[in-house]
């Protein structure tokens, strides 16, 4: 039988008594549980054993827990890892503060343990969430990342990371470049479909914008120029006219007859004209066939 898997848990504290307090309610709670005292001890922590969750008291030595979160939530391995605030300070800026660095609760002193584990099983539950949609997605082939307002590098697909590599993207070019092409280009509040040729690469790349998400962040597609668009791979791969790449195209992306003929100015009956002839030609049956097809040679590497 294999074992249950047991949530780690970093408590960030500089008061001895409170971390025993915490670290004796989470043990007991059947979690395994690391410890540091201040800040930077906690960054070093947590990119050698990544935790599932982090517990941070807001105010240490040498590096606070505002400043500390930051730095959680601006490396791309760590950003993901829910952190609940625990502190005496109560005033409303504090809380604010907390939330806008990237906390996801905030609990006082003294800490009820029954309060506190309540708090952390739920917020466990929603990062496993993110985590089994963002595993769904990096399982695609997709090349997906998502981006913070300011312009950061939040998460991306191991075949978008694979692409950056391809146009040689180092992590200076990601920070000093991309980040403020990025930011600078939402600032001006681009719409849904969107495009923006990045600069600065060895390799021609964009991004779409796909979303705008309820965190705040936004989801983008990294676009291959050198290998073309969408319908341009189908026409060139599959031996298809441009009108039935097209349609072959917005098949893959779920579209209707009615909406495909909407979108390229044809009715729905030549729409289907078109599939007469696709089907044949991939030598399926059927439009979910179809899309099958155009979907595997769209997200190939």
């Amino acid at each position: 039988m294999n074992k249950v898997q047991r949530d780690v848990v970093l408590v960030v504290d500089d008061s001895p008594d409170a971390l025993s307090l915490i670290n004796d309610a989470l043990e007991e709670a059947g979690m395994d549980v690391l410890v540091a005292l201040e800040g930077r001890q906690a960054m070093t922590i947590a990119r050698r054993i990544r935790p599932d969750i982090i517990l941070l008291d807001a105010i240490m030595p040498h590096m606070d827990g505002f400043e500390t979160c930051e730095a959680l939530k601006q490396d791309p391995a760590l950003c993901a890892i829910p952190v609940i605030f625990m502190t005496g300070l109560t005033e409303t800026e504090h809380v604010v503060r907390g939330l806008e660095v990237g906390g996801v609760d905030y609990l006082t002193k003294p800490i009820s343990p029954d309060e506190l584990l309540a708090r952390m099983r739920v917020h466990l539950g929603n990062a496993r969430l993110t985590q089994s949609a963002q595993s769904a997605l990096d399982t695609t082939g997709q090349h997906l990342l998502t981006v913070a307002p300011e312009g950061h590098l939040q998460w991306a697909t191991p075949q978008a990371h694979a692409l950056l590599s391809r146009a040689n993207a180092s992590e200076l070019w990601l920070e000093t470049s991309l980040r403020p092409q990025l930011a600078d280009w939402l600032r001006r509040n681009p719409a849904v479909n969107d495009q923006l040729a990045l600069r600065g690469l060895d390799y021609a790349l964009s991004v779409r914008l796909l979303s705008h998400q309820s965190n705040g962040d936004y989801l983008f597609k990294l676009v291959d120029e050198q290998r073309g668009t969408g319908p341009t791979l189908l026409q060139h791969q599959l031996g298809l006219t441009t009108r039935e790449a097209e349609v072959l195209y917005w098949i893959a992306n779920g579209k209707t007859n009615k909406e495909i003929g909407e979108i390229l100015g044809m009715s729905p009956r030549t729409v289907n004209k078109h599939l007469e002839q696709i089907y044949p030609t991939l030598g399926v049956e059927n439009r979910t066939s179809a899309a099958g097809v155009a979907l595997r040679i769209m997200v190939r590497e």
